[in-house]
């Protein structure tokens, strides 16, 4: 008899969500039933795991399924597994609240995809959210669950109103059963206590899954003639078959990676790649492969079409699930896998692994790393491979995360600038790879140039870049955080070193001596106006039709760097600036004759103040005193008018 009742409350983010699932995919209610099976099966997973360092915790209960019941009378549809089950404390974790993680992001996700009355159902299971999709079909959910080892089981219960029950009760053996009292269907919808409807479902979403999905089936056979009545002409009397129940299977249960891969068709590959991932876009690019030799091990990984919601988010995990002759080990398996390659979904089945391994061992281990060498190398092989068009789709999904390698993998740091692309100032919004650039460098054009910024269209029209496109030299425009740690370490490529055009003496044409020396004063005299705001002031190299810009010494930080640093709230060294001035500039003819006039003039500290605004501004910074600019500009303009 259930005793020691309790009841809580879901919390309001939690509720939220609950609302979401229960009023949405509608049209795509079946996958509140690959989210079940999937996590019976996890469950088996683990159990099987632990089983190989105390296997006394299987008992005589060793033949693992997941099994299926329908009550059509009552209107219940029942899921049950001889799992790892789960204690009252994992219960509250794992059941009672939706993953801290993974509630945040989901709604983010949800927001995200612009739809308020549908739920994109690839979303239900890259969040872990997956056992509430059975409230899409539910009006009420019983789960009882007995942990393996222990002798207690547990009960949790609600109506997805806003609160759940749990408490004790009775169950003979360990696992998990899950029942759920079906909402009434309406017309057109899929009818959960059929047997056609939940074969088809379970072949579409779960055929892949390791363990038999079974449910009793009601069939008709023969009677045997022994046991049929016979009349004097020896016919038969009454009927010659009979209904019984029988157990059926219904998922091939094939580990599609220990397949040949000959024998793998595309729409298996496909269904595989949904079942690991969640992810119902088509796959990219899938490599299946069988190693052999002192290493053995088999692997089916999948490059994805599309970056999940998720795909920034620290608490997302690894795709590779990691196997030993088809017993798991873990999923999330980062060793197998670097950080820059995590969104690659797949499975690797390393026959000579220890069973009894920890993932500090695995950080150890000489077999997994020799795995992840092989296996980030097929990887660039097969981006390295792919056409044009492709790869530029892939590179806008997963270009940000793939250049983080530069920075992190030393070994292929080379291999992986292959693999970059930049949009430059004259490849008209098309991406180019580093190696295209350098064929495509002018004679006489020793540098890769190159911008960093966050916007475009501001770097595509800098000053900075004036008199390099006057040469005709092309410049890298990059616009992703990341690029700031991929000039940092990857100085050169092909025997050309990477040239920041807002750092540095570009070296581009000798400013004459005697000009120079014209202006000198000037530029001293505006240094000391600004030395609170400015390191320096010299004539500029860079410009040819702005009349000033910022500029930074070699090793300096960059704008945009520091304007990282700051958005992540880091402490950025306070780095002053060189003002660069076009002295060619009729501005600064202007300027100069009024400062030889009178250099007390109370106009030329406006004027010296306006230079500095502008090249702030032509950089996409943010000026002390708009209302001084503002002011400026609006009398100078008056001026001009008159």
């Amino acid at each position: 008899m259930s005793t020691g009742q309790e009841k809580h409350e879901f919390k309001a983010e939690v509720q939220q969500l609950m609302n979401l699932i229960i009023n949405s995919l509608y049209s795509n209610k079946e996958i509140f039933l690959r989210e079940l099976i999937s996590n019976a099966s996890d469950a088996i997973d683990r159990l099987r795991f632990k089983s190989q360092t105390e296997p006394e915790i299987l008992g005589d209960d060793t033949e693992f399924k997941i099994k299926l019941a329908v009550d059509k009378e009552n209107k219940t549809f029942e899921i049950s597994d001889n799992g790892i089950g789960m204690s009252h404390d994992e219960l509250i974790e794992n059941i009672g609240t939706i993953a801290r993680s993974g509630t945040t992001e989901f709604l983010k996700a949800m927001e995200a995809s612009k739809k308020q009355d549908t739920l994109m159902p690839e979303l239900i299971g890259q969040f872990g959210v997956g056992f509430y999709s059975s409230f899409i079909v539910a009006e009420k959910v019983t789960l009882v669950t007995r942990a393996a080892g222990s002798d207690k089981a547990v009960k949790w219960e609600s109506e997805g109103d806003g609160t759940y029950t749990i408490m004790e009760t009775p169950k003979e053996s360990r696992g998990t059963t899950i029942t759920l009292k079906l909402k009434k269907n309406e017309e057109g919808d899929q009818d959960f206590t059929e047997e056609f409807t939940i074969r088809n479902v379970v072949r579409q979403h779960s055929d892949f899954v390791s363990y038999p999905v079974v449910m009793d089936v009601e069939s008709t056979e023969p009677v045997p003639e022994n046991e049929q009545i016979m009349d004097k002409d020896g016919k038969p009397i009454g009927d010659t078959t009979r209904k019984v129940i029988k157990e059926e299977t219904f998922n091939s249960g094939k580990a599609i990676w220990a397949k040949d891969k000959k024998d793998v068709t595309e729409e298996e590959y496909k269904e595989f790649y949904t079942h690991i991932s969640h992810d119902w876009n088509p796959y990219l690019e899938h490599l299946h492969m069988k190693f052999e030799g002192k290493t053995e091990y088999t692997a089916l990984l999948y490059i994805p079409a599309k970056a999940p919601f998720d795909h920034f988010s620290r608490e997302r995990k690894h795709g590779i699930h990691l196997y030993c002759k088809r017993i798991f080990i873990m999923d999330d398996c980062n060793e197998l896998m670097p950080e820059y390659l995590g969104f690659i979904h797949g499975v690797v089945d390393a026959q000579d692994l220890n069973l009894n391994v920890s993932r500090e061992i695995l950080q150890q281990d000489y077999l997994v790393r020799n795995i992840r060498k092989n296996l980030v190398k097929k990887v660039f092989d097969i981006l390295d491979k792919m056409d044009k068009e492709k790869y530029d789709g892939f590179y806008d999904e997963f270009g940000n995360v793939l250049k983080v390698g530069i920075h992190t993998d030393f070994e292929n740091k080379d291999k992986i600038a292959n693999l970059v692309r930049y949009k430059t100032t004259r490849s008209e919004g098309k991406y180019i790879s580093l190696k295209e650039y350098v064929e495509n460098m002018k004679h006489d054009q020793e540098e890769i140039y190159f911008i960093t910024g966050e916007n475009m269209n501001a770097l595509l029209n800098s000053p900075h870049l004036e008199q390099l496109k006057g040469k005709g030299y092309d410049v890298l425009l990059m616009t992703d955080p990341v690029d700031e740690w991929v000039v940092q370490s990857l100085t050169e490529y092909e025997g050309k070193k990477f040239k920041s055009a807002e750092k540095g003496d570009l070296n581009l044409d000798k400013i004459d001596d005697s000009k120079k020396d014209e202006f000198s004063a000037l530029l001293e005299h505006i240094k000391s106006t600004l030395e609170t705001k400015i390191k320096e002031v010299k004539p500029s190299s860079r410009l040819k039709d702005s009349v000033s810009c910022l500029a930074g010494d070699t090793y300096d930080t960059s704008a945009y760097m520091e304007k990282i640093l700051k958005a992540t709230g880091q402490e950025s060294p306070e780095v002053k600036r060189i003002l660069e001035l076009n002295i060619q500039h009729p501005v600064l003819q202007k300027i100069k004759t009024l400062f030889e006039r009178d250099k007390k003039d109370d106009a030329l500290e406006d004027y010296y103040n306006l230079l500095l605004d502008m090249a702030i501004i032509s950089e996409g910074g943010k000026i002390d005193n708009p209302s001084r600019f503002s002011k400026k500009v609006g009398e100078l303009m008056a001026d001009a008018l008159v």
